[in-house]
């Protein structure tokens, strides 16, 4: 990109000096070559080498160039230089927008050669950390991703996508102390975990609607479905034991689920088959949280015992026993939260309790959820960077979270649990992740 034409140089210190003044008119008044140093100095603009045509022109200043000349030119550099400024920085403007990251990187060190402002440099650095970080998002935006080729996947277009919420990366301590009442030796040791990139979490857990669309749209049959049993809660022994016919569409009681209720009796294989299933509809890559994912969503930045403080909760905060709940049959909890009721004997419809400061509902409470991981007795040689700790062939996964059966003991923030990858309970669902690609 040139700057200015020479030509424009020409007319420019027409404008500027008049013939006797400028040093080379003629009597003709037709204007004669500029001076050498002039024409040197329009070359170095060409060139983009803006520090170097202003030391030919204090070289020209030194040595009886003409003082309105010099000034004049001494605009014309500032000018040139302003204009390309401009020129990068809606280049740069550009890039991030279409969230070509590492080009604006390189666009950016162009920026700073030519002497940006630090408050200028500054920002193009915190918006592309951001973009590679969190693509075109910000932490705690909120969205949808749209099917892909609806009407071709036959996938139920009333039901869309789950609602995602962008969490910010960050470093927070994984597990529990060794004082910290209810502690167990698997949840050590405490070690801290870095993520160091945004990651989208749904809001909540994955309902019985959205599992719905996923099996019309592909004919798929849960683990519970193909062994023609699953475990209920029975109010008359209020005990939870194995039932025929019972999988994803039955609530706790074995009812007809609402939509709304996070769907339960899935495995973590059933997960695994709706994510991918999930990452087909929306060209986006959606798993399972890590574990560490999990906890740090849970905890949203602080270090609590629960996910909602260190003591018991006194209002209702989570979906957890409480010993105000009642059963169907009026029955009470055998342990349970002290003087504490959510007015819920089962799962809640989700959402239905206040989100955590990273604005995920039921993180601690209403039902327990899988994650990607493995199930490792400790966290000796854990990864420290949020990343799914896998072993090729393991058949024991993670659980973690609260659920509607969680007396204080298992619904702390550190509480994990290990579960064969067939396992389908009724209180234990799944939520999803996706990546932000920059």
């Amino acid at each position: 990109m040139r700057c200015r034409p020479r030509f424009v140089l020409s007319m420019l210190l027409l404008i500027t000096a008049s013939p006797a003044v400028n040093g080379w008119a003629q009597t003709d008044s037709r204007p004669s070559p500029a001076p050498e140093w002039v024409q040197e100095v329009d070359q170095l603009l060409d060139q983009r080498a803006y520090e170097q045509a202003r030391q030919r022109l204090t070289w020209a200043a030194q040595s009886d160039a003409d003082p309105q000349v010099v000034e004049t030119m001494a605009r014309r550099i500032d000018a040139a230089q302003q204009a390309r400024l401009e020129a990068l920085s809606g280049q740069l403007d550009a890039l991030l927008e279409d969230r070509q990251s590492t080009k604006a990187e390189q666009l950016l060190v162009q920026l700073i050669a030519l002497g940006a402002e630090q408050d200028t440099i500054k920002a193009y650095r915190v918006a592309i950390e951001n973009s590679l970080k969190y693509g075109r998002y910000q932490p705690g935006n909120v969205f949808q991703d749209p099917w892909q080729r609806p009407h071709q996947s036959n996938v139920d277009q009333s039901q869309p996508s789950p609602t995602m919420v962008v969490l910010p990366q960050g470093r927070f301590m994984m597990g529990s102390a060794r004082f910290e009442q209810g502690h167990r030796t698997n949840e050590a040791p405490r070690h801290r975990v870095t993520i160091p990139s945004g990651f989208a979490m749904s809001q909540t857990e994955i309902t019985v609607a959205q599992f719905r669309a996923f099996v019309q749209a592909t004919g798929y049959r849960t683990h519970a479905e193909r062994s023609g049993r699953g475990r209920v809660y029975d109010p008359k022994t209020r005990r939870i034991t194995q039932r025929q016919g019972m999988d994803w569409r039955s609530d706790y009681r074995g009812q007809p689920a609402l939509d709304t209720l996070p769907v339960v009796r899935v495995s973590w294989s059933d997960a695994q088959a709706y994510v991918a299933w999930l990452s087909r509809m929306t060209g986006h890559r959606y798993r399972l949280p890590s574990e560490a994912e999990f906890e740090y969503a849970l905890r949203a930045g602080q270090q609590w015992r629960f996910p909602w403080g260190d003591e018991p909760p006194r209002e209702p905060v989570d979906n957890v026993a409480g010993e105000a709940d009642r059963s169907p049959t009026g029955a009470q909890w055998a342990v349970s939260f002290p003087n504490f009721g959510d007015g819920h004997w089962g799962p809640a419809p989700v959402g239905e309790f206040q989100p955590n400061r990273f604005g995920l509902y039921d993180t601690g409470g209403n039902v327990s959820e899988w994650t990607e991981d493995c199930w490792h007795d400790n966290y000796v040689r854990a990864p420290k960077n949020g990343a799914p700790w896998v072993n090729r062939g393991c058949d024991q996964r993670v659980i973690r979270g609260g659920a509607w059966t969680s007396t204080p003991l298992l619904a702390r923030a550190a509480h994990r649990q290990a579960r064969s990858s067939d396992w389908a309970d009724v209180q234990v669902g799944f939520r999803v992740v996706r990546a932000l690609e920059p």
